[in-house]
């Protein structure tokens, strides 16, 4: 018996049907993480499944690649394929710009790499995700468990600097116990409430020893498809962009 699914899940299923429309035979895709990814995830099996599709698939996380090979897809790392044509992922917040916040999923840095290594990034969403200023969601910033308590206090000190101060920085944690990302970091989720500057702050916490990476994806997304309850989707692109 199936389950009937939320207007929220109407709306990522939506977002990722049509984001799978854009895989090409042949293509070498980047897959994403979280729930709207795992909507994608089953969708591109069975259209792999149905036409036949022969792809290269890097995944963004443990989840994601067990996920896909659990549905009958291959899943290679990205140094064995190289280049991606390709990655398609989620967002928690999305601007007019298409600058995101990504990382809920604890996945930011195997994400931020893969986009990277891709000519063209989509994101799925629901409009929910779609804000006006980044910051609502909470920051997640990935460091190294040595010394997390000082790079802590650098973050907060840099934060001070920038006007972004009294805000809690909480670790992030799984059943009681630090949480650790597939590359055994722990997660600081930054509670800002607001970023005007979403690239300076990207560039001031990347600068702080012990910081690994952060949740905010700067001028990589060149597609946002955002999914309706009603199961209609819009494009949305960053301004100047051509479609």
């Amino acid at each position: 018996m199936m389950t009937e699914l939320s207007p929220s899940d109407i709306a990522k299923d939506a977002a990722a049907a049509a984001a799978v429309r854009l895989v090409e035979n042949g293509m070498r895709l980047g897959l994403g993480t979280g729930s709207t990814a795992a909507f994608m995830v089953r969708r591109l099996a069975a259209f792999v499944k149905e036409d036949g599709l022969q792809l290269r698939c890097a995944a963004t996380s443990k989840a994601t690649a067990d996920l896909a090979e659990s549905l009958g897809m291959k899943v290679e790392t990205l140094d064995d394929i190289g280049w991606l044509d390709l990655t398609i992922d989620g967002a928690d917040e999305l601007d007019p710009d298409l600058n995101l916040i990504k990382g809920g999923g604890a996945a930011l840095l195997r994400e931020k790499i893969v986009a990277s290594a891709s000519d063209r990034m989509v994101v799925m969403a629901d409009g929910s995700k779609v804000v006006e200023t980044l910051g609502a969601f909470h920051l997640p910033v990935e460091v190294i468990p040595f010394g997390w308590q000082t790079t802590k206090q650098l973050i907060d000190r840099m934060l001070t600097l920038m006007d972004l101060d009294g805000r809690p920085i909480l670790q992030r944690k799984r059943d009681d116990a630090p949480l650790l990302t597939d590359e055994g970091n722990y997660i600081l989720d930054l509670s800002l409430e607001a970023i005007p500057e979403p690239a300076r702050l990207s560039a001031a916490l990347n600068a702080i020893p012990g910081v690994v990476e952060n949740g905010l994806f700067i001028g990589l997304c060149d597609l946002a498809i955002i999914g309706k309850p009603d199961g209609e989707v819009v494009e949305l692109r960053p301004e100047g962009a051509e479609e």
